[in-house]
């Protein structure tokens, strides 16, 4: 535990959109090893971290669902994408002699680690990155929800959300020049004004747990350390929802 950070043990979730870069679809190395450099410092401050990734650069359930397949089916290969991008960051992560593991809920052995709580939870003790994938493993569930569930059973600080844009705003910035940043938001507002922050399940498990979500922009040099140090430009959903 460091004296010098806001939040001490975190979970760091990432859309798979995060890792294309430029690109329109895939994983762009040199995005993944970006974000890989900016856990590595802050483990350097002493953090704990594990990370949740999305998997949309490589295939969306609902994308899928809503194109005529099941949706059960649809989401189990969300899930398997997820993996993929799990085990990207894992291999950009151990360059940098950080020590990983991927953690799935989905038993795959011979590529990864079942998820069991109590030794992702030691992990953590060890000074190691954990890596979830595969969502809950279950269908009907996203990432976020995956995301909000971790952070609640390694008993997180916060649930940080590294996204494109530096918090969350009252419409999309990129579409509306004139929309209006949060710096501090309830959950409840959240809700009832339907911001696209996290889904529904996830807020409302966060809430419920009393972890606060912190959004802020994944792709700022150096913009996660100084979030965990409490200096950072982002959105910070809490309870109170006051400045």
């Amino acid at each position: 535990m460091s004296e010098k950070l806001k939040y001490n043990r975190v979970l760091l979730k990432v859309s798979g959109e995060a890792l294309m870069g430029e690109g329109q679809y895939g994983i762009d190395v040199r995005t993944v090893d970006q974000i890989a450099n900016q856990v590595r410092n802050a483990m350097k401050l002493g953090a704990e971290v594990c990370l949740v990734i999305g998997g949309g650069n490589i295939f969306r359930g609902l994308s899928g669902a809503a194109a005529g397949m099941d949706r059960s089916s649809a989401d189990y290969m969300g899930m398997l994408a997820t993996v993929m991008n799990a085990l990207a960051m894992q291999n950009s992560l151990e360059r940098l002699d950080v020590p990983t593991r991927v953690m799935s809920a989905i038993p795959m052995m011979n590529v990864c680690e079942p998820y069991i709580r109590r030794r992702a939870v030691r992990h953590m003790e060890k000074g190691r990155v954990v890596i979830f994938a595969a969502g809950t493993g279950n269908p009907f569930f996203t990432t976020d929800t995956a995301a909000a569930l971790r952070a609640n059973e390694m008993a997180c600080d916060a649930l940080m959300k590294g996204t494109q844009v530096d918090g969350i705003y009252t419409a999309d910035p990129k579409l509306d020049p004139s929309a209006q940043r949060y710096d501090n938001i309830s959950f409840m507002e959240v809700l009832t004004k339907d911001l696209k922050v996290m889904d529904t399940s996830a807020v409302a498990l966060a809430r419920e747990n009393d972890i606060p979500i912190v959004v802020f922009s994944i792709h700022e040099e150096g913009g996660f350390q100084k979030v965990l140090q409490g200096t950072g430009r982002c959105t910070v959903v809490d309870e109170k929802g006051e400045a």
